[in-house]
């Protein structure tokens, strides 16, 4: 598969690393346009590809063009590639906010697919939701799979709405989980642990945490219930996080992020 990524930055450097590390791809069939030469430089020292500051060469001969810019640069983009892309081109966005409609108008193209990943495919723990336009063939879904299978798990719906609440959610939230280890480390350290070892115990007590969840399918109400004894400490310790309105942080958090993603397309 013949590859190239608009956009050279986190986002596109994790599926990037993904992509090769599952050879889905060899680094021979990717190439990289980027504005930035110091990226550039970088993803080919680290990666082996082919780079450009040139959108249109790097789409040339593409089974694939992977859109990984800001949402603020995607219209000049877009424009770059009005008549120049083919049926049997896939154009693939990660781009938060512009809907599938948005990204066929701009480009001229109606074989697109409109997906929101997390930078946990930098691991390849990422979760994909994606979306595709009718004209886009079953073998084009295929390739789609492949790639975002490449660097975690991939959902397709065919309720394109379901990508702005995805953005809101799977897309933002690693920050929302970073920030909550980040206050779990400083909680534990503040109370007297010291820093190596509470990085140690509250990375892998929410990992564990996760792999439980997931592979019991218990309802994480049932799961708390488990480990909350009556008068106990984790029934103190959920009191205090529950009287300063965790729920309700979490809900306008995930809410604020899903108006922003609907701005973002609406401003297009």
């Amino acid at each position: 598969m013949k590859l190239a990524f608009v956009g050279g930055g986190a986002m596109g450097e994790a599926m990037l690393s993904g992509i090769l590390g599952k050879k889905v791809a060899s680094p021979a069939d990717v190439v990289v346009s980027d504005v930035s030469q110091s990226i550039l430089k970088q993803l080919k020292d680290k990666y082996g590809v082919g780079i450009t500051g040139d959108n249109r060469v790097a789409a040339r001969g593409a089974d694939v063009v992977v859109l990984a810019v800001k949402p603020q640069h995607l219209a000049p983009v877009l424009a770059e590639f009005k008549g120049t892309l083919t049926a049997s081109q896939l154009v693939l966005s990660i781009v938060a906010g512009a809907s599938i409609s948005a990204l066929s108008q701009g480009s001229g193209h109606d074989r697109v697919v409109r997906v929101m990943p997390n930078i946990a495919a930098r691991v390849g723990e990422a979760v994909s939701l994606w979306a595709a336009m009718p004209q886009v063939t079953d073998a084009q879904k295929e390739q789609a799979r492949a790639l975002l299978a490449a660097f975690g798990t991939e959902i397709f719906t065919t309720e394109e709405k379901y990508l702005d609440m995805a953005t809101a959610v799977n897309g933002s939230g690693p920050g929302y989980v970073f920030l909550f280890i980040e206050a779990f480390i400083d909680a534990a350290v503040h109370i007297g642990m010291p820093r190596d070892i509470a990085w140690g115990i509250v990375l892998q007590t929410v990992s564990g945490s996760t792999r439980l969840a997931k592979e019991t399918k218990q309802h994480p109400a049932e799961l708390r219930n488990q480990v909350t004894s009556p008068g106990g400490t984790t029934a103190e310790g959920l009191l205090r996080l529950e009287e300063g309105g965790f729920r309700a942080l979490v809900t306008k958090a995930v809410q604020a992020a899903y108006d922003k993603s609907r701005g973002l397309g609406q401003t297009k």
